[in-house]
């Protein structure tokens, strides 16, 4: 017996994703939707990482990515709005990799 797709699954990809995202705005609007407080949003990261792992399909950070992203992350840890960069942190600006691998020209308050 064969099963043929129909309704919302038979549609193309693309008109999916806009009726859904309609009714995710919605959801928002109405205030029925579910917001994620940081401890769950990590805890759905971190299955969805793994999950992908395990079936091979993870994205491979080339170096260059791997850098940027540690760029980004280091900016945030520094209290950087939207990953602005601090002031006195004159690393990330002179582009210089030998300035940027010595860290701060400050120490960071904590």
């Amino acid at each position: 017996m064969t099963t043929k797709k129909r309704g919302f699954a038979s549609m193309d990809p693309e008109k999916q994703r806009a009726i859904a995202s309609k009714g995710g705005r919605a959801a928002h609007a109405k205030g029925t939707a579910h917001e994620f407080t940081p401890e769950e949003a990590r805890e759905a990261g971190r299955k969805g990482g793994q999950a992908a792992h395990s079936r091979g399909t993870a994205h491979r950070f080339t170096s260059e990515e791997a850098r940027e992203a540690g760029r980004k992350g280091g900016r945030s840890a520094r209290g950087g709005a939207n990953g602005q960069q601090t002031p006195g942190d004159d690393t990330l600006e002179s582009g210089n990799p030998e300035l940027a691998a010595a860290g701060p020209s400050r120490p960071l308050e904590g």
